[in-house]
């Protein structure tokens, strides 16, 4: 570094301080020995300009690399892109494992969607009165509040879908797979449910004895008994609804047998 400024910085001589007197010949001796002394600092606040070289360097480099992409980028195909775009939406999603179409409050209105994918979309509070979604797949789709009355689902994939609180008012469910999906506080009232398959679908115990009054047909896709798959009569599978709403899907303790399923012996098991 350069000199540039000078600063001077003084020590006060010292004195010993001691509560026995002190010959003056002593104190001399001592003033002589620490006299000010005057101590000369210098520093610069100019910097050598070679101080950082591989910083600078580094620096450089980085700027380079930046641009390069930055021009590379700008000249690349673009349409590349779109064509991506298209290709995931004609498959319906990234890698065609599901749609994620979003149909939230939306109005379907008698809408036509037949044959159509619609895997794991959102119909969330959708108004879908007396539209037509026969033979669609909606598996592990979103329908919770969606209203769908006179709605057609005939032959369609509903497995695995989340349809609590949905309006299913006359909806026409004939050969529908609605396994494992959950209905949880829906009204599924005067719907059609011929060959319709329940199986482990969560519903609450009245709207299940509503339907086992009239349920009737076997399933053509998994071979299963509508009847059956809702648990009707006297049948150990889903004999009564769902414990994530137990006020509303478990039946009084008085029907129940020591296993926990509907005795046949109250009458009250086989809703027909």
């Amino acid at each position: 570094m350069n000199l540039a400024s000078v600063s001077a910085i003084h020590f006060k001589s010292l004195n010993r301080v001691s509560s026995s007197p002190v010959p003056e010949k002593s104190l001399n001796s001592l003033n002589n020995r620490y006299r000010t002394i005057s101590v000369t600092c210098c520093c610069s606040k100019q910097q050598n300009p070679n101080y950082y070289p591989q910083q600078k360097r580094l620096k450089k480099l980085l700027s380079s690399a930046i641009a390069a992409a930055f021009v590379a980028f700008s000249a690349s195909d673009i349409s590349a892109f779109a064509e991506l775009n298209k290709y995931e939406a004609d498959t319906r999603g990234e890698f065609g494992i599901g749609s994620a179409a979003q149909f939230g409050s939306a109005d379907l209105k008698k809408a036509v969607h037949v044959n159509e994918n619609f895997r794991r979309a959102n119909f969330t509070s959708a108004d879908m009165r007396e539209s037509d979604f026969s033979n669609s797949t909606f598996n592990g789709a979103y329908l919770e509040k969606a209203v769908a009355y006179k709605a057609n689902f005939t032959g369609a994939d509903l497995s695995d879908t989340l349809m609590d609180r949905m309006v299913l008012n006359e909806a026409n469910l004939t050969n529908a797979v609605l396994v494992r999906s959950v209905l949880t506080r829906s009204d599924l009232g005067g719907a059609i449910i011929e060959g319709a398959d329940f199986s482990d679908a969560v519903i609450d115990l009245t709207q299940k004895q509503a339907l086992c009054k009239y349920a009737s047909g076997t399933n053509p896709t998994t071979g299963v008994s509508t009847r059956k798959s809702l648990g009707c009569g006297n049948s150990k599978r889903n004999a009564y609804g769902s414990p994530s709403s137990p006020l509303l899907s478990a039946p009084p303790e008085r029907i129940l047998n020591r296993d926990g399923f509907c005795d046949s012996a109250t009458g009250l098991c086989d809703a027909s």
